[in-house]
């Protein structure tokens, strides 16, 4: 049971470090990705012959906007990954009740990276704003393995321990 524990714990901690190495990213090199932002909210490669473009929002203050709301999105996941991950450290050795216990930051953590990553990237960037037409801003696949990743992981540590052993 123990490797078990320990594999759900490195599984939360991956996820936290690599939303955190995002988050970082998008902070530091800020209008790299929010050039990306912009033109997925403006529309501007989407064909000419779709009917959807009435959707766009060229306001620089909502591309802002929206920028600094995914950055805030990933950065809570990142904390709640990985304090979630040092809770479940915490309990290592204890009863599967509060080991079960200690993964609420960590659920919470992958739950809301799975709703930024899928309601966030792939229904209003994809769907909404028409990414998937865009061939060269179409970040649908790429946040489709980010979220089946963290719906893995979530499945995987949301198991009881006894139901393991």
């Amino acid at each position: 049971m123990l490797a078990i524990r320990l594999a759900k714990i490195f599984c939360v901690a991956a996820v936290g470090f690599d939303v955190a190495l995002v988050a970082f990213g998008n902070v530091t090199d800020y209008w790299t990705n929010f050039v990306f932002v912009t033109e997925v909210l403006d529309m501007d490669e989407v064909p000419a012959a779709s009917h959807i473009h009435w959707r766009a929002l060229t306001s620089p203050l909502l591309h802002h906007a929206s920028y600094i709301l995914i950055i805030a999105a990933e950065a809570a996941v990142a904390a709640l990954c990985l304090s979630g991950a040092v809770s479940m450290i915490r309990q290592l050795q204890a009863k599967p009740p509060l080991f079960q216990a200690a993964k609420t930051k960590a659920v919470a953590g992958l739950t809301l990276g799975f709703l930024l990553y899928e309601a966030g990237f792939v229904a209003v960037g994809g769907e909404w704003f028409g990414m998937w037409q865009a061939h060269d801003l179409d970040a649908v696949p790429s946040a489709f393995r980010v979220l089946i990743t963290m719906l893995g992981v979530l499945i995987f540590i949301s198991l009881k321990d006894e139901d393991l052993a």
